[in-house]
């Protein structure tokens, strides 16, 4: 008959139980470690929502874009000569005006005073003028007619001397007579001597004291002459034709000589000035092709100057315009400048993308093969224009990417478009 062995029984559990054990931490380990082999589930990305792009092989066009205004290239502003109150306005901002066409009318009682006194000051210099002209030509009158008279008795002396002289040789005249005579005549001829001197300096003195007058007489003039300019300045004119644009004063205000009243403007010559960002200013060069937007046309131009400061982290760019402007271009007008920097014939590119400066290395997500899967790529960027920047390298011509802003899932190295 069978004997109870209650300890070997015991040894058969703790075996079974030990084997089971080791197996079940085996199976752990294994599925531990398989687990831990795994790659994370990627995260999945709406296709509708990120912005695609193909990577492409061929021309590229380097440009630059920003936004600005057209502005008038001849445009004046009309100051206030003198001090004065703005009495009337005749013609409003938007109006065209001519060369002679008054814009403002100003008042003030100390001009028109001060042309009034300067023309009576010029008329009285004037008269004195004419009166001294006649009082020297009287004085010349009497000069001559003094040399005329000191000739004559010059001539009668020395005519009886003579006489004198052959009665004395016929012992008709004494010679006390004679003697006389000619010490008459020597006294004639020299006062007909000092008396056509005296002429003489009566003629060459008349031009040195008309001189001295006539400068008086040029300054009233010139003085009279501003005078009436600065009481005609009264009444503003546009100074050249165009269209009015700005008017800063009101009926009544009071400006003083500087003061700017008036804005005037060619509307038919204008220029375009863009304003480029700072960062990509550095290539742009005076005379590159320009293409100008004005939401109404197109315009072409030129670079014409590029200011040499920066404001508000952009550069000042002016562009000429070559062809004719579009039905509603004005001064002041918004639109948008496009410059063309360099053609590249044969380049890798791709659409620019939302993130990445040009010559840097950014990552960027590639789709595989099957499109459904995109993983994180290095690519070093190159030269870049305003939809297009060079691939240097990273990727090949006929990559997808994706172009959007993937900031979000930067911890993922792969997503998945749904």
């Amino acid at each position: 008959m069978d004997i109870a062995r209650p300890q070997q029984v015991q040894q058969q559990k703790r075996r079974k139980r030990i084997i089971i054990g080791a197996v079940t931490v085996i199976s752990l380990a294994t599925i531990t470690f398989a687990l831990s082999r795994l790659k994370p589930a990627a995260p999945t990305v709406d296709r509708n929502l990120v912005w695609l792009g193909t990577v492409k092989r061929g021309p590229m066009v380097r440009q630059v874009r920003g936004l600005g205004t057209l502005v008038p290239e001849d445009i004046r502003w009309i100051a206030a000569r003198t001090s004065g109150r703005v009495e009337r306005i005749i013609i409003r901002p938007g109006a065209q005006v001519t060369a002679d066409s008054v814009i403002v009318e100003l008042s003030n009682p100390d001009v028109e005073q001060a042309s009034a006194n300067a023309d009576s000051q010029l008329k009285a210099a004037e008269a004195e003028l004419v009166n001294l002209k006649v009082q020297l030509e009287r004085g010349v009158l009497e000069a001559e007619s003094a040399a005329a008279r000191a000739k004559s008795e010059y001539e009668q002396a020395k005519l009886r001397a003579e006489v004198n002289e052959d009665l004395f040789k016929d012992g008709l005249v004494s010679p006390l007579e004679l003697r006389l005579s000619k010490v008459t005549a020597e006294e004639s001829a020299t006062r007909n001597a000092i008396e056509q001197k005296r002429y003489d300096f009566a003629k060459d003195s008349i031009p040195p004291q008309l001189a001295v007058k006539e400068a008086e007489v040029d300054r009233l003039r010139a003085q009279a002459r501003l005078r009436r300019e600065e009481l005609n300045a009264l009444h503003v004119r546009a100074g050249f034709e165009g269209v009015l644009q700005v008017l800063p004063v009101d009926v009544g205000q009071q400006v003083q000589p500087g003061t700017n009243l008036a804005r005037v403007a060619d509307p038919a010559h204008l220029k375009a000035e863009v304003r480029i960002p700072e960062t990509q200013a550095k290539d742009i060069q005076i005379g590159q092709l320009a293409n100008i937007d004005t939401r109404n046309g197109l315009i072409n131009g030129k670079v014409a100057r590029i200011d040499p400061a920066v404001q508000n982290g952009t550069v000042l760019v002016d562009v000429s315009l070559t062809s004719d402007l579009p039905r509603g271009a004005r001064p002041d007008l918004s639109i948008d400048g496009t410059i063309e920097l360099e053609r590249l014939d044969d380049v890798v590119f791709v659409e620019r993308p939302a993130f990445g400066q040009e010559r840097s290395a950014v990552t960027i997500f590639k789709l595989d093969s099957d499109g459904v899967y995109a993983s994180r790529t290095q690519v070093h960027l190159g030269r870049s224009s305003v939809n297009t920047i060079e691939i240097v390298n990273g990727l090949i011509p006929g990559d997808r990417v994706i172009l959007s802003d993937m900031s979000q899932w930067d911890s993922s190295d792969r997503v998945k478009l749904n």
